[in-house]
């Protein structure tokens, strides 16, 4: 008499298991459909019933791989979520990337909701990361105002004189490249930001607070780094986000203080030009309290410091590997530049082999290789497939800078494919490294201008050349958000009589 409930119960749990699975099946498979049964765009098997979530380990090459497999854009499920990877450029340039991530810009304007680096680090008040709304109408509004490429002209001066004084670093200690970019960059945001003068930013105590605060927001930004964002019961937990909470308050308490330190001086008349002075002038046009005002100055420091030096670091380690394409540049800057003079702005149009050698080397090794998550607002329609209204979408600048039919040997460095028959840049090939839509990134424009300057000083000065006894590893960089190169040292051959080299340079840095 004992076996019937048993087996009654074994045939219940069989029962149980069957429906879970027979569930899982219809869930996959309806998860796979979009609006009006739609479907998604292809993607890998699911792991675990719908689960087939973002790689974890080298991300960049990861989705490239499966981009070359699946086609331009590819999804992805982590449970109820749908993640959209673009990643390839298909038919004619740019068609995935341009019709999805530009013409769609207004449905992929916001952020998915990220509670670890958005919530719990930030509380909404960093504009990379602020979903979509008030608060980022008016902080994109304030960005915007004080970066056109009308008020960043106000920064050229400056930024030579920094260039200047790189030039002068590579020529006493070549060996430090990458210290001495991160030191220009970091001087040039720190005046552009605060007004402040840093002729030795990277021991500038303010300089290193910031630089840490940056290296805990890149360990909170990776996918995948907090469960939270997957288990948002989670931030309730007693304990769970004590670091986040302190991270949070170290770079307000940062921010705050620098704030205070302009409008201190402001209020004495004796605070110089910058954009959190007229941020602080403008305060009933923008309506930004003190601390979202604190953020934005804050995260302008943040992503100018980052950026331009890894540009930088870049550019030379293709000059290094590269000493043809670097020789096109030479020539160039010695038929419009000469050896009497340095080079100046003036001389930017000028200039097509530098840009197009400045363009590759950000293609070859981009900055943020993944790119910044999207958010799609309604559901988008592309060549039969349906990206849902709530998915995350990537336009992943590693894998778009390698589609073949818009990068011909995508591996291969090669400058020229920017440049048309005639040797101008050319106008019909968008460059994405720097985002898309309305989420561009909106210091684009004063970075270029450090990146031109530095770059232009840098090669009218210099050869530069990889050491035959430590060859640079060019895959060598960092799996993370914005990706850093590993040390590697050059020499830099001066190109102007050393003598004359610093005269030139030092009377630049006092003007």
């Amino acid at each position: 008499m004992m076996l019937e409930p048993l087996a009654m119960s074994a045939n219940y749990a069989a029962g149980v298991v069957g429906v879970v699975a027979i569930l899982g099946v219809l869930y996959t498979k309806s998860s796979l459909a979009g609006r009006n049964n739609i479907p998604l765009p292809p993607g890998p098997p699911a792991r675990w019933f719908w689960s087939n979530a973002l790689p974890a380990v080298k991300i960049a090459y990861a989705l490239t791989d499966l981009v070359r497999e699946y086609g331009p854009i590819v999804s992805f499920r982590q449970g109820s979520q749908v993640i959209i990877v673009i990643g390839s450029i298909e038919h004619r340039p740019y068609q995935a990337a341009t019709d999805i991530m530009e013409k769609e810009g207004g449905s992929l304007v916001d952020r998915p909701r990220s509670i670890a680096a958005g919530e719990m680090l930030s509380r909404g008040m960093r504009i990379l990361m602020a979903r979509s709304g008030d608060r980022f109408r008016r902080l994109r509004k304030a960005m915007h105002t004080h970066l056109q490429p009308k008020a960043v002209e106000a920064y050229q001066a400056m930024q030579r004189e920094n260039a200047m004084s790189f030039i002068l670093n590579m020529l006493d200690d070549p060996k430090n490249h990458q210290k001495h970019a991160q030191r220009y960059a970091a001087s040039v945001i720190l005046r552009v930001t605060y007004g402040k003068s840093a002729p030795t930013a990277n021991a500038d105590p303010e300089v290193i607070r910031i630089h840490k605060v940056l290296d805990h927001f890149q360990v909170v930004m990776r996918p995948g780094a907090y469960l939270v964002d997957r288990v948002p019961l989670l931030r309730y937990l007693p304990g769970y986000g004590k670091q986040l909470d302190k991270w949070h308050h170290e770079e307000l308490d940062l921010y705050r203080h620098q704030l205070q330190r302009v409008k201190n001086d402001v209020d004495q008349d004796k605070a110089a030009p910058s954009f959190t002075k007229t941020l602080l002038e403008n305060t009933e046009e923008h309506h930004l309290s003190t601390d979202e005002m604190s953020y934005l100055a804050g995260s302008l420091f943040g992503a100018g410091a980052e950026t331009t030096a890894v540009g930088i670091t870049a550019a030379i380690m293709a000059a290094a590997c590269y000493p043809l394409a670097q020789a096109r540049v030479h020539e160039e800057l010695d038929m419009v530049i000469g050896s009497d003079r340095a080079p100046t702005f003036k001389d930017s149009k000028s200039l097509p082999q530098l840009h197009a050698f400045l363009l590759e080397a950000l293609r070859w090794r981009p900055i943020v290789r993944i790119g910044f998550p999207h958010r799609a607002t309604k559901d988008i329609f592309w060549q039969g497939y349906c990206i849902p209204e709530g998915a995350t979408v990537y336009g992943c600048h590693w894998a778009i800078s390698r589609d073949p039919v818009a990068f011909p040997d995508p591996e291969t460095f090669n400058p020229q494919r920017w440049l048309d028959s005639e040797g101008r840049l050319k106008d019909n090939m968008q460059f994405i490294i720097y985002g898309f839509g309305r989420r561009v990134c909106p210091g684009l424009h004063l970075a270029n201008q450090s990146l031109y300057m530095v770059l232009a000083l840098l090669f009218w000065s210099f050869r530069i050349a990889q050491r035959p006894d430590a060859p640079i590893d060019t895959y060598a960089f960092s799996d993370t958000v914005i990706s850093h190169a590993a040390p590697f040292e050059i020499d830099a051959i001066p190109r102007i009589e050393v003598a004359k080299l610093k005269e030139l340079m030092t009377d630049g840095c006092m003007d």
